[in-house]
């Protein structure tokens, strides 16, 4: 039963993956809002999976399998690759533009998952955290002039590697339930984003893009440890 119960939480993250395989599917179609819904329900696994490991001590049942190289593994799918090719094939910026975004996009966030200290030992993360699926949720609901989006995907990819830290909502315990209560509202208002073909108006917008920029800023200023 341990055993079992241990797969489950593997089989689990693991979902996260097949997520993505739908997101890009649906990418390819142009189905956008239906990407973004599997990737929403991508980053829903990748919050619960992780306790759940903790709780039933995967690592120590499953030595062999190393459930934070197959969190990667998904991370980087559902975080990086597929909100790669969303932005390259999103129509809101010319090819010479987008493509080299898009490559952008890969090449760093490679780069930021290979690094053995991404996180701090309060639980920040040490730069911008590679989640390009939130860059690109901003991006398709904003939509900004060409060089504006392309001058922010650089913007994003070169604080991958700054010295500046950036909060995890769950983790970081200063403020948590600050945190946790954000981002539940974030989510209701990405939801109605979505069901609105990502056109929900300034009554959704202006409060996505505040809860945005407290993400943004709240660890900024705090010197990684």
């Amino acid at each position: 039963m341990v055993a079992i119960r241990a797969w489950a939480v593997h089989v689990l993250t693991a979902c996260g993956a097949a997520l993505a395989l739908m997101a890009l599917i649906f990418a390819t179609g142009g189905q956008w809002e239906a990407m973004f819904f599997c990737l929403g329900f991508a980053l829903i696994v990748d919050g619960v999976d992780g306790p759940l490991a903790r709780e039933f001590k995967v690592a120590e049942v499953l030595p062999r399998w190393s459930g934070e190289t197959l969190d990667l593994v998904v991370d980087f799918v559902t975080y990086v690759f597929v909100p790669a090719f969303a932005i390259a094939a999103s129509g809101l910026m010319p090819e010479f533009l987008a493509i080299p975004a898009a490559v952008i996009v890969v090449i760093s966030g490679a780069i930021y998952f290979a690094d053995r200290k991404m996180k701090t030992d309060d639980n920040y993360f040490r730069g911008f955290p590679a989640v390009w699926n939130l860059a690109a949720f901003y991006l398709y609901v904003l939509q900004p002039p060409e060089w504006v989006g392309f001058a922010g995907v650089v913007a994003l990819a070169v604080l991958s590697f700054a010295p500046v830290k950036f909060l995890h909502p769950l983790r970081v315990r200063h403020w948590r339930w600050l945190n946790v209560a954000l981002l539940a509202l974030w989510a209701v208002l990405a939801f109605v984003t979505l069901i609105s073909g990502l056109l929900p108006g300034p009554l959704v917008t202006v409060p996505l893009c505040l809860i945005a920029l407290y993400f943004f800023l709240a660890g900024f200023f705090r010197r990684p440890a």
